[in-house]
Order: structure tokens, then C-alpha cells, then sequence
């Protein structure tokens, strides 16, 4: 692992700790062993939380795992709101199409980080067309599939054998994936039930409506 991914391995451990919440498969291990907050009074503080606090938390760990800048979910909020149905649940289901979210959840990468560098490496394909922007959003009955010249390379290979699945969620029925031929299709569009993220979704609703 270089200098750079090491670091960047770290922050997301100290990260997920901060939140309750496992980024990444190695954070999920420390977890397991350190189930507090990071830092030298992690382990033993016991002051409530604001009420802002609890919102803003809540608004991170949803950030967080769709890797996304505040103003890409500022942005996503903004649109949810103007939406028919709760906020909240529209929010996760249009975050739920983006194609480095589904490509995550159909098992072509154990991370949103992975996936997403999987995305703008250009090794994907959208019913024939290449698209190398993780943003994208998918449609209903869409196909997305691994480019044939990628489709031999190691990382593949491995996604390909299922290798990845022991540490994701159970696919979504809102998918369905071809893993041996690196390819999947959005059958329909994810509802709020569907989707494997952990988020009081009307908390963060209410940190943006405040």
C-alpha cells in the first residue's frame, strides 16, 4: 500500500469511528475492537449530543457513504424537496442511481471508493455507450457492463468470482446482476425499503430544513 492509500486508509478507519459507522471493510474491523469514538476521551465520554449535532451527524455518515461533497448533497436535497413523496426517502432513492452507487451494490467493487475510481477509469458501459462519470444517473431498465478489453484485468477477475460479496450487503432486488458476465440492469427504480444504507434519512432532512 503506498504512503498516499495508507493515509487515506486511516482517515476512513478514524472516520468511521467518529461516526458509528463502517466506510470501509478494514474500518468495519476496527470496529469490531473499537467501538467508541476516536480520540482520548472516545472511550469514555458521556455528554449528550445537541440536537443539531444528532442532525449533523446523521447528514455525515449519509454523506459519507456516497462519498459525496456537501454540495453534491445540498444539491440532492434541494431536488427532493421539489419531488413528490418524503424528502427524505427521495433523497436516498436518487442517490441510490447513481452508477457508482449500483456499481457498488451489484458486487463490482467492495467500496463506493473503488467503485467510483472503477467509473472514472472509463471500464464501463451504459447500454453500449462508454460513461466514465460516477454522478450519472441510471433509468429503469438501463444495462451496465464491464468493457470487454477491462473485463480480463485482476480486479475484475476477482469481482467476477464473487469475491467481494462477503463484504457487501445482499444485492437489491432493484438490480439484477450477470456477475460472471460483469454485467447488471436496473429494473426498477430503488425504493427507500430497498436500499442497504444506514441513515435516519428525516434527521438529515431536518439538519438542511433547519
Amino acid at each position: 500500500m503506498t504512503g498516499n492509500n495508507l493515509t487515506k486508509s486511516r482517515r476512513l478507519v478514524r472516520r468511521s469511528r467518529a461516526l458509528g459507522l463502517a466506510l470501509t471493510p478494514k474500518a468495519a474491523k476496527y470496529l469490531d475492537r473499537r467501538n467508541y469514538a476516536p480520540g482520548d476521551h472516545g472511550r469514555t465520554s458521556r455528554k449528550k449530543d445537541s440536537d443539531y449535532k444528532i442532525r449533523l451527524k446523521e447528514k455525515q455518515r449519509l454523506r459519507e457513504q456516497y462519498a459525496l461533497r456537501e454540495k453534491q448533497l445540498r444539491a440532492v436535497y434541494d431536488y427532493a424537496k421539489t419531488r413528490p413523496g418524503l424528502t427524505g426517502e427521495v433523497m436516498i432513492e436518487t442517490l441510490e442511481t447513481r452508477l457508482d452507487a449500483l456499481v457498488l451494490r451489484a458486487g463490482f467493487a467492495r467500496t463506493i471508493y473503488q467503485a467510483r475510481q472503477i467509473v472514472t477509469h472509463g471500464h464501463l458501459l451504459v447500454d453500449g455507450v462508454k460513461l466514465d462519470r460516477p454522478s450519472a444517473k441510471i433509468k429503469e431498465g438501463q444495462t451496465v457492463q464491464v468493457r470487454p478489453k477491462s473485463q480480463a484485468s485482476p480486479q475484475f477477475f476477482v469481482a467476477a468470482q464473487g469475491s467481494h460479496r462477503d463484504v457487501l450487503s445482499p444485492c437489491p432486488e432493484y438490480i439484477d446482476v450477470e456477475l460472471t458476465k460483469l454485467r447488471f440492469k436496473l429494473v426498477h427504480a430503488p425504493k427507500r425499503s430497498e436500499v442497504p444504507v444506514v441513515c435516519e434519512e428525516n434527521l438529515v432532512v431536518e439538519y438542511y430544513a433547519r
